[in-house]
């Protein structure tokens, strides 16, 4: 097995911190030995906002070295590669090629595994649905050894229970997914500059069947009739002749890797409201833009164009709230939950607003509805304010993103998750002594 050492490691948020047993995996063999003298979880990219990928005083399993493309079929669009390739390898290789994963995030910076582990969606959830529905099949190691093919037809619970699932059924090894079939690397886009919350429901309504792709960002200091204020951005794949001629010329143009960087942590003072409205204001120049075609590098990933954009919270770290509510009676709760978020005393910022289409699987995040995702420093307040949203959340029909939670309570996630009990069946049947287990594991109650 590789040497492990013990390591403070952390999510995306830097919150919470946690000393655990780091080890390079570059196959199943390294995993033996680990499993034997206790409990492990694989990692990625480290892009889970909060303690999915960290175990206290057990193994964390570094499944990035595990990054190999096995094979590619033209043909049918499908790509077999190992658990810890990147979507960014993935559109590096295969976007010169005529090709794009099928279902972006707001960051390339994710492997195969993690989105299969917190069931990734895009800005095209209403439309494309959520990371399963590109996944043909993948092999995992599981608990007693075995190394298992699990799809909608060959051990199918597996399958549906790993979406979702936070890798706490196995380690995935490898995957075999489909990528989509385009024309050129950008996408037509338009902004709309938005009055407040009926006006983003009306305009999220209006051009649902217009355009694929759909977000906005909302100010959440907002208040009175400017609440729900904010820019609603849509798009379509461009094709090659909507190009214009320059753009023509070199259609599936690629990224570049960025040199701007935050290169440590900022002083926490920094974020406050008055930082934050400054913030917006910019946030809404740019994101209200006047470009017709845009690269999809600035479509999906805008965020990374900035490296260890992260620290810009400061040591103190940040949680990321992303909860979905079913669209009957949504523009009531949301007014609720955004009248609690401004008055709160906590700084939202960087908050995304997106419609959700219909939802699938056991631990899935998505469904029908209305999702918001907000960064928030953390400070003490934060932790008294979160458990009363999770409450308005939950008493609207609602529940969080388990891939970017940090501090939901065990009882209310088995309250916004009642398929759970289906769920932990499947753990008692592959991994009846948690030989697969980490921070969140622990703190949902997700054990055997």
């Amino acid at each position: 097995m590789s040497l492990s050492r013990m390591e403070k490691i952390a999510g995306w948020g830097n919150y919470p911190v946690s000393d655990s047993y780091l080890i390079n995996v570059r196959n199943s063999n390294d995993l033996a030995d680990p499993l034997q003298k206790g409990n492990l979880v694989a990692r990625g990219l480290g892009r889970s906002y909060g303690d999915q990928a960290v175990n206290d005083g057990h193994f964390v399993g570094d499944c990035t070295k595990m990054n190999s493309f096995l094979g590619w079929d033209a043909n049918a669009g499908i790509l077999e590669c190992e658990a810890g390739a990147s979507l960014e390898e993935i559109i590096t290789t295969f976007a010169p090629r005529g090709w794009l994963p099928m279902i972006c995030p707001g960051t390339k910076f994710v492997t195969i595994g993690g989105a299969i582990a917190n069931d990734i969606h895009g800005k095209a959830h209403h439309i494309d649905g959520s990371f399963v529905n590109c996944v043909v099949s993948f092999t995992i190691l599981v608990a007693d050894g075995r190394v298992l093919t699990a799809s909608r037809e060959e051990n199918a619970d597996l399958f549906w229970a790993n979406f979702g699932g936070l890798g706490l059924l196995g380690v995935i090894l490898t995957a075999r997914i489909k990528l989509r079939k385009i024309e050129s690397c950008y996408f037509k886009q338009r902004s709309i500059k938005i009055r407040n919350l009926d006006h983003m429901l009306e305009a999220l309504e209006q051009y649902d069947h217009e355009y694929n792709y759909s977000v906005a960002w909302i100010d959440a200091l907002a208040k009175g009739d400017k609440m729900g204020s904010g820019v609603l951005t849509l798009g379509n794949a461009a094709k090659l002749n909507e190009l214009p001629p320059k753009l023509q010329a070199d259609p599936l143009k690629t990224h570049k890797l960025s040199k701007l960087s935050v290169p440590f942590f900022l002083p926490s003072f920094t974020l406050n409201n008055l930082t934050v409205k400054v913030l917006n204001r910019v946030i809404a120049f740019v994101q209200n833009s006047p470009k017709e075609f845009i690269h999809y590098e600035k479509f999906f990933f805008p965020l990374d164009a900035i490296n260890n954009w992260n620290r810009g919270y400061g040591k103190r770290g940040f949680i990321q709230y992303q909860f979905v509510i079913p669209e009957e009676n949504g523009r009531q709760h949301l007014a609720e939950i955004l009248q609690m978020i401004a008055q709160s005393g906590c700084t939202p910022f960087l908050n995304v607003f997106k419609r959700m289409g219909d939802g699938q699987g056991i631990l899935s995040f998505p469904f029908k509805g209305y999702t918001l995702a907000i960064d928030f420093p953390v400070s003490k307040q934060l932790f008294e304010f979160t458990p009363k949203l999770d409450a308005k959340v939950l008493a609207a029909g609602g529940r969080l993103y388990l891939g970017k939670d940090a501090c939901l309570a065990e009882d209310m996630f088995k309250s916004m998750y009642p398929q759970v009990g289906d769920w932990l069946a499947v753990k008692r049947k592959y991994d009846p002594q948690n030989k697969f287990n980490s921070n969140i594991g622990r703190r949902l109650g997700l054990g055997a």
